[in-house]
């Protein structure tokens, strides 16, 4: 069965669609089957695998119950569009409703080593929905002072979730993303991740850069475009591969940083 890795955050702009993108990109590069799940409104993540915005079927479909996972793929993703908004309120309306997406991905947990699900950026249905139907998550939190608080409201709602739905959830850690070091800010909130959490919190960093949304506006991964930044996110992908028992993908992507950014 699939590893499944909730990414999510409790507010936008923290990097959160970009870091899902990315490892997606990566863990594929090493050789691992990924799918990737669009569950935010938004599209943000169908529009960096360069899914039309009208493509159809989308994520909406699935968890309507009119097609299957399988039949929703675009390009190695299920993406998502603001149909999606509808698609919650319907949603909210059902019984077992915080289960509809475990079920919804049970075949594909069968067919993929590791699913990643880009959560919305808001502490709702769609994203207790990610929660339930995942084995772990993982925090985006943005370099800026208010960051410690948004994690701590993320991890009552993965407290909440886990006691009533999902005792098997296990936290991977947060990411401190859009982040520039140079700045006393951007420090501060690093020092204060890690003396409230410790060692959940990952040591990569993830550093801001305009050269994120450049190449996604060409169509062209981090790891090409700018291999010396997409080496973040290889340090970050080989610290949750750890973190997740893949020792061997874990050593390849080492290969794979040695092999794109040379030391």
């Amino acid at each position: 069965m699939a590893t499944t890795i909730a990414v999510l955050s409790q507010k936008g702009g923290t990097g959160k669609t970009t870091t899902v993108r990315t490892l997606t990109d990566v863990f594929s590069r090493v050789g691992l089957d990924v799918l990737a799940v669009d569950l935010d409104p938004q599209g943000n993540l169908s529009d960096y695998f360069d899914v039309p915005a009208d493509a159809d079927p989308t994520i909406a479909d699935v968890l309507g119950g009119r097609v299957k996972a399988a039949d929703a793929l675009h390009g190695g993703m299920i993406p998502a569009n603001l149909g999606l908004a509808e698609a919650e309120l319907v949603l909210s309306g059902k019984m077992g409703r915080e289960l509809t997406l475990k079920r919804a991905l049970h075949e594909s947990r069968r067919q993929y080593e590791l699913i990643l699900i880009d959560c919305p950026p808001a502490l709702g249905l769609l994203t207790v929905n990610a929660l339930v139907a995942s084995t772990h998550a993982l925090v985006s939190a943005e370099g800026e002072y208010f960051s410690l608080q948004g994690v701590e409201q993320v991890l009552e709602v993965m407290q909440l979730a886990r006691e009533n739905l999902n005792e098997g959830l296990e936290w991977l850690g947060v990411v401190l993303n859009i982040a520039d070091l140079r700045t006393i800010h951007s420090r501060e909130a690093l020092i204060q991740l890690r003396e409230r959490f410790g060692d959940r919190v990952f040591d990569s960093v993830i550093r801001q850069s305009i050269r994120y949304a450049e190449s996604a506006e060409r169509g062209i991964s981090i790891l090409d475009y700018r291999p010396e930044l997409g080496d973040d996110y290889l340090a970050l992908a080989a610290e949750v591969l750890g973190r997740i028992g893949m020792e061997d993908e874990r050593t390849r992507v080492t290969s794979l940083r040695a092999q794109l950014v040379p030391a």
